[in-house]
């Protein structure tokens, strides 16, 4: 297993992304490809202790690199010599199975449609983390790569969660709810509305195991295994859910250090709280995979630790042994990628856009 990883993309590369591939590589069979400026991704490995490259290590150069600042679909074109670019074609060209990138959201999204390509019948590609709840946990489909959205992209995200469901956390039939302000069939806007009667199509013909509207609060209870939302409301949902997490957790910390009994208490209940801060703590997933392209692609966090990537590594072997992006190839007729185009296809301009 080959995974390639952007190792100057993110705000702590390349220290940390290099630390994390070569932490992977270490506890793991796989083979890392770190692309980026190859002198200081040495430097990194040197400052680590190693005098040569450590056992499954492998350096491809790439001189560029696509800031967070910059505009994503134009430092993709501009910037070919990128290591998220190189990458991206390295993928694309069999050089890896998988690959992990920390860097710009947009431009990994970007360059993923344009250079690797989406499966086929997929009109967006959608991020897809997976969220800790009380009864387990469970796919939160799209959290930020689509803030607008038809009823259409809704259902194929629908699909592309429960199929990751069910081969990632091996979760048989997964109950798939549609984020909403309530559980009624007759909430939300026309968006939830329009797709709701998809999804119950879809239910009744044995696709899809719906279990109608869920609100976040009921969805972080485990009232289903899918959550399908459009990016926008699914990015505020993940952000609020990480800054709860924060705010629990700091003020956990200031009740046990508030005095002397508080703080023997702490020292009983250590052990839980620690568990308790893994299950909170993104890193320990690594990153969120970005479903709908043709081979596994991972983001990782911007901020992530060499742990993070390292966990993200995981992750993007797991997608890639699974075959998730296969599974979605060969179920294309259900999930419906263009069964909503009545356009003469011959004169057609939307191939060249990507929708078909």
């Amino acid at each position: 297993m080959k995974i390639i990883v952007d190792a100057m993309g993110g705000d702590n590369a390349p220290e940390e992304t290099v630390k994390g591939g070569v932490l992977a590589a270490s506890q793991s069979d796989y083979d890392i490809i770190l692309v980026g400026k190859g002198e200081e991704i040495l430097r990194v490995i040197e400052k680590e202790g190693y005098k040569e490259l450590p056992r499954g290590i492998e350096i491809v150069n790439a001189t560029q690199v696509i800031e967070t600042e910059e505009d994503p679909a134009m430092a993709f074109r501009v910037k070919e010599d990128s290591s998220l670019t190189v990458a991206l074609n390295l993928l694309r060209d069999g050089g890896g199975d998988a690959l992990v990138s920390a860097g710009s959201t947009g431009a990994l999204l970007s360059g993923a449609t344009l250079v690797v390509k989406r499966v086929r019948g997929i009109r967006r590609a959608a991020l897809a983390p997976v969220i800790p709840s009380t009864t387990g946990s469970f796919v939160l489909i799209d959290c930020g790569a689509n803030s607008d959205c038809s009823p259409e992209y809704l259902i194929q995200f629908a699909y592309m969660g429960s199929f990751y469901a069910e081969d990632i956390l091996r979760i048989q039939s997964p109950r798939v709810g549609l984020l909403n302000n309530g559980t009624e069939r007759t909430k939300g806007t026309q968006l939830q509305l329009d797709t709701y009667g998809l999804l119950e199509k879809a239910k009744q013909e044995g696709h899809l195991n719906f279990v109608g509207n869920v609100e976040a609060k009921d969805a972080m209870m485990g009232a289903c295994d899918v959550v399908v939302c459009d990016g926008f409301t699914g990015n505020i949902f993940l952000k609020s859910i990480e800054g709860t997490a924060s705010l629990i957790m700091s003020q956990l910390k200031s009740v046990f250090l508030s005095g002397p009994k508080t703080k023997v208490g702490a020292l009983l209940v250590k052990k839980d709280l620690s568990a308790l801060k893994e299950k909170l703590n993104p890193d320990a997933i690594g990153g969120t995979p970005l479903l709908g392209i043709s081979k596994p692609v991972i983001k990782a966090h911007g901020s992530s630790s060499a742990q993070a990537i390292a966990n993200a590594i995981k992750q993007a072997a797991l997608a890639a042994d699974a075959d998730i992006s296969g599974k979605l190839s060969e179920n294309a007729h259900k999930v419906g990628g263009q069964s909503k185009c009545n356009l003469n296809q011959r004169n057609c301009d939307q191939k060249k856009r990507g929708c078909i």
